[in-house]
């Protein structure tokens, strides 16, 4: 289980009621959950969606690790 299914199971919400909160599928939701990576803006969907800030990207997604995403690509400016 990772931090966005269990932040989710914490406030009671269902994996629909994400998406549908998100503005997002419910497969999206599937894939984030299954520690797969996702755009920028699905991750601010998904924060804003739990009642999150940007500020606690790190609580969801982790840190980033040397300005690289986990796909190994260097974020752009």
């Amino acid at each position: 289980m990772n931090n966005v299914q269990r932040f989710r199971e914490q406030q009671l919400m269902a994996k629909a009621e994400l998406a549908r909160k998100a503005g997002v599928s419910e497969s999206t939701i599937d894939r984030v959950e299954a520690g797969k990576d996702c755009r920028l803006e699905t991750k601010r969907k998904i924060l804003f969606a739990l009642g999150l800030s940007l500020q606690d990207s790190t609580k969801l997604f982790g840190p980033k690790r040397n300005g690289h995403h986990r796909n190994g690509h260097r974020n752009s400016k």
